[in-house]
C-alpha cells in the first residue's frame, strides 16, 4: 500500500516542475551562476602550474560547467527549490553585506580578466568571496576618522614634499608618499604575542610606530584615508601590506616618473615599481614597509584576499 505523505510528496514536487523546455534553460542559467563562486574557490586553493594560456584554469572551468551540468539535471525534479535556495542566499547576501547579486557581477568581470589578460605578475585578480582574516577588528582598527591620526597625517604632508611643483593633479598622491617616508622611516618590526594574533589600533602603533604587517597595514590605511586617498589591505598566505589607489593606466607613467625622477629618486635608482590592476583597471601601489620607496617588490604575489577602504 502506498504511503499517503510519499503520494503527497510527490504530487508537490510535480506541480513546482518547471516545464520543457524551461527546465533545460533554467538547469544552465543556474549553472553558470554557480560555477562563479566554485570556480573562483578552486582558483585560489589549487596550485597554479603556470601553463600557457592559462590552459589549467580554463579545463578547470570546463571540468566545472559539465559537472555541475550533469548534477543539476540529475536533481531536475527539485530544480525550482534548488534555484529558490539559490536566489534566496543571493537576496540575504545582498540585504546584509554578504555575497549578494553585485558579488557574483563583480566576480563574473573578475574571473574574466583572469583567463583573458595577459599572464603578468603584477595583473593579479582579487577575490572578495574568500572571508578576510579578523575583517571586523581591522575595520574597527582603521580610525581614519581619529584626530590623533589626521593630524599625524597633517604632520606627514607638510615635513616632506610640501614644495613639489608642477604636480598640481597629483597633490593627493604627493601627499599619500609623504606619510608613507614618514611611517616607513620610523617603523619598527615587533611579532604579535606568542600563540597570539594582536590586531592593534591605529592610534596604539601612532604611539610607537612598532607592530607587526597587519598593525603597519592598519596604520597607513588610516593615515591615507584620513586624507581623502584611497587605500586596501591585501591578504596573502602569511603577510599582509597596504595598497592605495592611484587611478587608470593613463596616471602610471605620471605617478612612476614621480617616485624614480623626483620624490624617491635616490631610493628607487635602478628599481622596479610593483603595482596591482584591478579587473576595473584601476591601479593600485604597493605601500608594503619592506621597501623605501612606494611601489616596492612584493613579499608574496598570491593574494586571497582584499580589504577596501573607500
Amino acid at each position: 500500500m502506498t504511503n499517503p505523505t510519499i503520494v503527497k510528496a510527490k504530487a508537490t514536487i510535480r506541480k513546482f516542475r518547471i516545464p520543457k523546455p524551461w527546465d533545460s534553460i533554467v538547469i544552465f542559467v543556474l549553472n553558470i551562476l554557480i560555477l562563479i563562486p566554485v570556480f573562483i574557490i578552486l582558483h585560489q586553493v589549487l596550485i597554479d602550474p603556470d601553463w600557457p594560456i592559462h590552459l589549467d584554469r580554463i579545463l578547470l572551468f570546463l571540468a566545472i560547467i559539465i559537472g555541475m551540468q550533469f548534477l543539476l539535471s540529475y536533481f531536475k525534479k527539485f530544480i525550482f527549490f534548488i534555484l529558490i535556495i539559490y536566489l534566496g542566499t543571493l537576496i540575504w547576501g545582498t540585504l546584509f553585506q554578504g555575497y549578494g547579486f553585485n558579488s557574483v557581477y563583480e566576480d563574473y568581470r573578475a574571473m574574466i580578466f583572469a583567463m583573458s589578460a595577459d599572464p603578468n605578475p603584477q595583473d593579479v585578480i582579487v577575490s572578495k568571496l574568500l572571508p578576510f582574516p579578523n575583517k571586523s577588528k581591522i575595520e574597527a582598527a582603521v580610525e581614519y576618522n581619529n584626530p590623533k591620526v589626521r593630524n599625524y597625517a597633517l604632520m606627514a604632508t607638510t615635513k616632506h614634499f610640501r614644495d613639489v611643483k608642477g604636480f598640481h593633479d597629483y597633490r593627493q598622491i604627493i601627499q599619500c608618499f609623504a606619510i608613507f617616508k614618514e611611517v616607513q622611516s620610523r617603523w619598527n618590526y615587533v611579532n604579535d604575542p606568542k600563540n597570539r594574533e594582536y590586531i592593534a589600533k591605529a592610534t596604539e602603533s601612532l604611539e610607537h610606530f612598532s607592530g607587526d604587517c597587519d598593525d603597519h597595514a592598519i596604520l597607513m590605511a588610516s593615515l591615507i584615508r584620513a586624507v581623502g586617498g584611497t587605500p586596501r589591505i591585501i591578504h596573502t598566505q602569511a603577510h599582509m601590506y597596504p595598497e592605495m589607489l592611484i587611478g587608470d593606466e593613463s596616471n602610471l607613467e605620471n605617478i612612476i616618473y614621480l617616485i624614480q625622477e623626483v620624490l624617491f629618486k635616490d631610493e628607487s635608482k635602478g628599481k622596479q615599481i610593483f603595482y596591482h590592476i584591478d579587473e576595473r583597471g584601476k591601479v593600485w601601489l604597493n605601500l608594503d614597509y619592506t621597501a623605501k620607496y612606494p611601489g616596492g617588490p612584493f613579499m608574496s604575489e598570491e593574494i586571497l584576499g582584499q580589504l577596501t577602504f573607500e
